[in-house]
């Protein structure tokens, strides 16, 4: 197939899910350059109330665009509820097949979704775009972030005795029956743990995980939502699994 004949028909049956927290100056751009790739995708903006005015901009959007639809929150509730307040309102549209994850700030190169669809195609349930595979890396990051993150998914795929060798990226993808056999409302999860924790209880309820490699830039404009809880929070995360895992409960 063309590669524009590829285009063409990309994104069908795909919703995106995007949480935001003062984007303002990444969300159309991001809007822009997914649906260049995937035009028959959707994307479903979660906007926890940016003081910044992301969910108006956001409604803009949405009322020139179809395929854009945005879901408003109260306040800033955390990344893991957004994905699950996305994902629920995803299945309960027969429409949707395949959900995704993907960042506002363009970290998230749109161009590697060609890549998660054939991954589908081929029988993926969940598909992870991989910093830490071949092909796969990071730009723009210093020594000490390079440090917590590799650090970070070495440390969890230890205790967890798993073989994914990226288990804290935020890119990833679900087809509508892996996100049924998660159980959206059993995740406890709500900082980049998350990752962690969909990953490791799709590998153990038998999902097929399959690693795409991405290269992963850091964020164009605005501040990084990475914080100190955020990081003690996965730490404790993962002996949590485990823990259940050894007890069958996971």
């Amino acid at each position: 197939m063309e590669e524009s004949e590829e285009v063409t028909e990309l994104g069908e049956r795909a919703l995106i899910v995007t949480p935001t927290f003062n984007e303002r100056d990444n969300l159309p751009v991001f809007v822009e350059s997914v649906l260049a790739v995937a035009p028959k995708a959707h994307i479903l903006v979660v906007d926890d109330s940016s003081p910044d005015g992301t969910g108006e901009l956001a409604d803009e959007i949405a009322a020139g665009d179809e395929r854009v639809s945005v879901l408003h929150r109260p306040g800033k509730m955390g990344l893991g509820t957004a994905y699950v307040a996305g994902f629920h309102q995803g299945l309960a549209n027969e429409s949707y097949d395949y959900y995704f994850e993907m960042d506002t700030d363009m970290s998230h190169d749109p161009k590697y979704l060609r890549a998660f669809f054939r991954a589908f195609d081929d029988g993926a349930d969940v598909v992870t775009g991989s910093r830490n595979v071949d092909g796969g890396g990071v730009e723009g990051w210093g020594l000490g972030r390079h440090i917590i993150s590799k650090g970070g998914s070495l440390y969890s795929r230890l205790i967890l005795g798993v073989g994914v060798k990226d288990l804290t990226t935020g890119y990833k993808a679900y087809t509508r029956r892996a996100l049924e056999v998660l159980e959206l409302d059993t995740l406890r999860s709500n900082g980049y743990s998350f990752q962690i924790e969909t990953t490791f209880r799709a590998l153990c309820r038998g999902l097929r995980v399959v690693e795409v490699p991405i290269v992963f830039v850091d964020r164009r404009a605005g501040q990084s939502k990475m914080s100190r809880r955020i990081f003690v929070e996965a730490v404790g995360v993962v002996w949590k699994l485990r823990l259940e895992s050894l007890r069958g409960r996971v």
